[in-house]
């Protein structure tokens, strides 16, 4: 009977202490109060249904249904890490004006894993400041204005002659492969037919990068890091041979090809270099990702928006009609390209209020749901609302949530850029 006796008692204590985790896991330690919501189940939290496939225009349902339940500022649990995610249009504007005061970027290890450990997200506030301004060197207004808007209208003619001879275009791969190109000759020099094994590459690690880290042949995830992988074997590639020619045109500060990787290569080669070789590719794998995803997202959006409101579409070429007429009356043509100042025109202007290029702009990113979430961790414990965000949590800021709020936005998910035209506070 003792040996049954002991083994009854050892079950029971390794009871106790289950239940005693899972109690202390659905409730964290906090000096305050948290926001309401689930951590879901121990370890796993409620990563599942946060990776769960949602293709609709509309706010993801894992957070549809917690906004409906919680409000618009709820905890949970993502790949083992503990999270507020918020919708709230001030607290989100708290932690972009808070950022390395009360916040800083952050990720989770699934999502570092895809960018890299030394990408740009996962440095501190210096090394961060840095990065910015070796990106700002080469897209910064003035190469907008000499360079980069008429190398744009070169690219988007050339596909659009291209594209008049085919039956028909499947307009986002399309667009994805004319925005590519674009970047990875402004960021490499790549010419199109070297850049297609990195699109490819490219393409997969897109395909599988919102879904469950699960590292295995055949899951997505497994795809998409396959992706990463033959992706960095081309930077390395590039950025080696790049590396070799301008040491052997007398060191780093030969910049002869006009691109990006000019002033990468400048970086990494300097006596005492505060870039990596490590942190470089991953600046150029971050920055051709960010670049070609996002824009080719918003412009196959705006294209289908357009098609399907043709009263937006009249609006918008009676604006261009108008630019093309006062180019032939000021006789200020620069041939068939855009001007700087004419571009300005279409976007900007110094008067509060909005021209219909940026309104429809506006009103595409607003509902392409481009950043379905962008991560923060706190440094400090965050007060906001008599709810406390503890120090080393992390903060999902829900763009979308807010996009789509129709107490901001009237008739969310309806096409309509004229929202924009007299209120311009709330564009952020």
């Amino acid at each position: 009977m003792e040996p049954v006796a002991g083994l009854s008692a050892l079950a029971a204590v390794a009871l106790l202490l289950l239940l005693l985790s899972v109690h202390r896991w659905r409730n964290p330690r906090c000096n305050g109060r948290l926001p309401p919501g689930s951590m879901g189940l121990p370890l796993v939290g409620e990563t599942f249904q946060f990776f769960s496939p949602d293709a609709s225009f509309d706010i993801p349902r894992f957070i549809r249904d917690r906004l409906t339940r919680y409000g618009p500022i709820f905890k949970t649990s993502v790949v083992g890490h503990p999270v507020v995610v918020s919708a709230d249009e001030e607290l989100n504007h708290m932690v972009f004006q808070q950022e390395g005061e009360l916040f800083q970027s952050w990720y989770p290890d699934s999502f570092v894993e895809i960018l890299g450990r030394d990408n740009v997200g996962e440095q501190n506030r210096t090394m961060f400041k840095y990065l910015k301004n070796v990106v700002l060197r080469y897209f910064g207004p003035e190469s907008l204005k000499e360079s980069i808007l008429r190398d744009v209208q070169r690219a988007v003619c050339s596909s659009l002659c291209t594209w008049s001879t085919l039956p028909a275009v499947e307009l986002k791969e399309a667009v994805s492969t004319m925005v590519f190109e674009l970047s990875a000759s402004k960021l490499l020099g790549l010419e199109p037919s070297r850049s297609k094994v990195l699109r490819k590459s490219f393409f997969d690690f897109v395909r599988g990068l919102i879904s469950f880290p699960l590292y295995l042949p055949g899951t997505a995830y497994y795809a998409c890091m396959q992706g990463r992988m033959s992706a960095m074997e081309v930077l390395q590639q590039v950025l080696e041979e790049r590396t070799r020619s301008a040491e052997a045109a007398g060191g780093g500060e030969a910049r002869c090809h006009g691109d990006f990787l000019d002033y990468v290569v400048q970086e990494i080669t300097k006596e005492k270099p505060v870039l990596t070789e490590g942190m470089a590719l991953d600046l150029l794998f971050v920055l051709l990702f960010a670049s070609f995803h996002t824009t080719s997202l918003a412009i196959t959006l705006a294209v289908k928006l357009l098609t399907d409101n043709p009263r937006v579409l009249e609006e918008l070429m009676v604006e261009h009609e108008t630019i093309l007429n006062q180019r032939e009356a000021g006789g200020e043509s620069d041939g068939d390209r855009v001007t700087w100042k004419e571009y300005k025109s279409m976007t900007f202007t110094s008067q509060m209020r909005m021209h219909h290029v940026s309104q429809v702009i506006n009103e595409t990113v607003r509902l392409a749901n481009i950043a379905p979430g962008i991560f923060r961790k706190t440094l400090k414990d965050v007060q906001f609302r008599g709810y406390t965000i503890p120090a080393g949590w992390g903060v999902m800021v829900c763009p979308l949530a807010v996009h789509l709020n129709p107490d901001i936005y009237p008739d969310p998910l309806t096409f309509n850029p004229s929202r924009f035209k007299v209120d311009t506070t709330r564009w952020r």
